[in-house]
Order: C-alpha cells, then structure tokens, then sequence
C-alpha cells in the first residue's frame, strides 16, 4: 500500500477527519488508499491551528490511518476561496498558494494500533498488514 509522511499536527488532523486535504508542490495520478505517516521531526504548530488539536495527542514516526486519496486538483484562486468558505479549519491546515495541488482525501480509516517506521519523501511503499479500526 502507498504511504505518505506528513508533519505533525497535520497527520492527526487527518486521522481526527478535521483536515481532509494535504496541499503538496507537486501532483500525483495515483488514487486508491494511502496510509498516512507522522514524521518523526518535531515543528512548530501554527498558532492559527492551535485550537484544532490536542498537543498530548500527537505522535511522531508512526503511520495513523488510512485514508482514500480521490482526487488531486490544481489550486487555483477560484480553489482557494472555495475551501476558505466551505471548511475554515481545513483551509487554515493548508498552504493554498496558487500552483500547488490539493490531494482530496475520503474514507479515513484508523489504524487500531499505531505503527512506527521512519518515513519517506513522496509516496512509498508498505507492504504488511495493517489492522484498521
């Protein structure tokens, strides 16, 4: 199955389903599940966000759910003010700056026990059984 590291606080989002984008430079074709891992390094959280997240909830180099990568749309401004006035929350966890892609998320499913892995750049590969929720 494909995976895909995010920082934190954003993994958790996704896996809390408040954030339902992961806005990326670069596009993909790729659609199907993808297992959402946290990276082990450690940012600061944006105030803006602070709100959305328990901090004692984190986790760090583990995957945390699986989710259905649906679609993946070129941001344009029209875009942009759309996720602004449809979701504030999720707007607020992404970077919508004109050119960069928004990768739809749908069907997230919790991993039942958390694994930890080191990540990867880009989309890669886990190939052993994980048990969901």
């Amino acid at each position: 199955m494909k995976v895909l590291s995010i920082r934190e606080p954003y993994a958790t989002l996704i896996k809390n389903k408040t954030k339902y984008i992961e806005t990326r430079s670069w596009k993909t074709k790729y659609r199907g599940d993808v297992i959402i891992h946290s990276c082990k390094g450690t940012y600061p959280i944006k105030e803006k966000i602070l709100h959305l997240v328990n901090k004692n909830e984190l986790k760090y180099g583990y995957m945390l759910c699986i989710a259905s990568l649906v679609d993946c749309i070129y941001i344009d401004s029209a875009f942009a003010e759309q996720i602004k006035k449809e979701n504030i929350n999720n707007y607020l966890c992404g970077d919508y700056t004109i050119g960069r892609y928004a990768w739809v998320l749908d069907n997230i499913r919790i991993i039942k026990e958390p694994i930890e892995i080191s990540g990867k750049l880009g989309l890669w590969n886990y190939e052993k059984k994980i048990d969901i929720k």
